[in-house]
């Protein structure tokens, strides 16, 4: 199987950022007082790192993938429990992108993409305390399990 180059592993975490702000959209309707602050962050740091992308790859000469409608969500979010596990698979899918784009770049954007991949495992760590779920942490965050 052919690694994916730099720009391409880029471009899927940039489709992986796309997704986590569409689904902080659907959860922060559904939480109160400090978790929806908590994830109004998340979701203005998922922005800030797909801005930062979009400019990067542009600058680079490469493809930015176009951002969706809409995404499917892996299950309903219809209450604040629903809301805090979805707020948590968001930020391991996104930093299982992340992890992948490890093997592909070297330099800064090595060094860009462990970033992304420590800040959200440990926000996921922190949705699933908010939310009550077992185990907090995870052997190898973004590692498929």
């Amino acid at each position: 199987m052919r690694q994916p180059s730099a720009g391409e592993a880029l471009a899927s975490a940039l489709s992986a950022e796309y997704a986590a702000i569409y689904a902080y959209g659907r959860i922060g309707v559904r939480l109160s007082g400090a978790a929806r602050d908590a994830a109004r962050q998340a979701e203005a740091a998922h922005r800030r790192r797909r801005d930062a992308l979009v400019v990067q790859l542009t600058t680079a000469g490469g493809v930015v993938p176009p951002d969706r409608a809409g995404y499917a969500l892996p299950f309903p979010v219809t209450d604040r429990a629903s809301a805090l596990r979805l707020a948590a698979e968001v930020e391991a899918r996104t930093a299982a992108h992340w992890r992948a784009a490890l093997a592909s770049t070297t330099g800064a954007d090595r060094d860009q993409a462990l970033a992304a991949l420590v800040e959200y495992a440990v926000r996921a760590t922190r949705w699933r305390k908010t939310a009550g779920l077992t185990p907090l942490t995870v052997p190898f965050p973004g590692r498929p399990t």
